[in-house]
């Protein structure tokens, strides 16, 4: 062969070994790929049917499907299976939709809460920095007016000296 390879004596990886390893990482790469196209696939459809079902319509429409069911409820006469009706069919189909649509109302006024609140921190530190500005402007004059006195203070004092 050549003298960069070894006799299996003297080398440690066994070439069967190290194709089996090979074999193993590229089928756990194709795993890895297929869970993460499937996981994008649930996230949009999660994403999708969400959208779907907080909405009113949504709501409506799980309404007039509840209320299906009613009269056959009523006709019953049982007390137990009218208020099973109400919480368990019309409560929980209704109420679903009519909670997501007031989850997202709420998320759009907090997050226009703290769009505002962070335009609002903009501008308080844009007038901060403006404030130092000109404080530092203002320092800078009163630096030179008290280099100015002093200055005129020696040649008063040499003058009166004199």
């Amino acid at each position: 062969m050549g003298p960069l390879l070894h006799d299996e004596a003297q080398n440690p990886i066994n070439p069967k070994a190290l194709n089996e390893f090979h074999r193993k990482i590229t089928s756990a790469r194709a795993l890895i790929g297929y869970l993460w196209a499937m996981k994008k696939f649930n996230l949009w459809l999660a994403e999708k049917i969400t959208s779907g079902v907080a909405t009113m319509w949504c709501a409506y429409l799980f309404a007039a499907i509840a209320l299906i069911s009613l009269p056959k409820a009523i006709k019953t006469g049982d007390t137990v299976v009218i208020i099973s009706w109400i919480a368990q069919t019309f409560l929980q189909l209704v109420l679903l939709s009519i909670i997501m649509v007031g989850q997202k109302v709420q998320s759009a006024k907090l997050e226009q809460t703290i769009n505002e609140t962070h335009g609002a921190s903009l501008a308080e530190f844009e007038l901060a920095k403006e404030a130092r500005g000109i404080a530092n402007s203002e320092l800078a004059e009163l630096h030179q007016l008290s280099k100015d006195m002093h200055r005129l203070m020696r040649e008063v004092e040499a003058k009166l000296g004199k």
